[in-house]
């Protein structure tokens, strides 16, 4: 018999390991490079078009729960980590077959380009958890510590999927 703390445990365990694991593993493969394979140059414009889907989704999710639609809240939510775990694959899979792209702006955008992107990477990495944590509390129906926690993980998540299209269109002049 499965009891509750123990269920709790595996999704403290598990969003402990996800939590490290992803970026680890993301890392890892940002630095091979598969030998033979034509470059997947056709992904960036995809890959930042579900960022920008997945914003959207992000605002139709909180407009939902605010209206009261926990159905379709949940429904929203889904589908941004669905989105995300998509983007993630697509953009490890462009990595994994093409050289990087040296960003050519230069004065304030260079600026400007370098401070989103780091940003943007650092909150990618910093979100994970809190995605995990916030979805894990609702499934266990803790809906008071789940707002808690969205009211933080929001504001990142949709600042990620925002500046990694601008990312994407400040860089895109630059592919080769």
């Amino acid at each position: 018999m499965t009891t509750k703390s123990s269920v709790e445990k595996r999704y403290r365990i598990l969003t402990w390991v996800l939590s490290i694991a992803v970026p680890v593993v993301v890392a890892i493969l940002f630095g091979v490079r598969l030998p033979n394979v034509e470059p997947l140059s056709f992904l960036p414009p995809i890959y930042a078009t579900i960022n920008g889907v997945t914003a959207l989704v992000l605002l139709l999710a909180l407009y939902q729960i605010r209206k009261g639609n926990r159905f379709l809240h949940e429904v929203f939510m889904k589908s941004a980590i669905v989105l995300s775990l998509i983007f993630l694959v697509m953009y490890v899979a462009y990595h994994m077959t093409s050289d990087p792209t040296t960003y050519g702006g230069t004065g304030i955008l260079k600026y400007l380009y370098y401070f989103i992107l780091i940003t943007h990477i650092l909150l990618s990495v910093t979100v994970i958890p809190f995605v995990l944590v916030t979805y894990v509390r609702a499934i266990l129906g803790k809906f008071p510590q789940h707002k808690r926690i969205a009211k933080i993980t929001f504001p990142i998540w949709l600042y990620v999927a925002i500046t990694g299209v601008i990312v994407y269109i400040m860089i895109a002049p630059y592919y080769v």
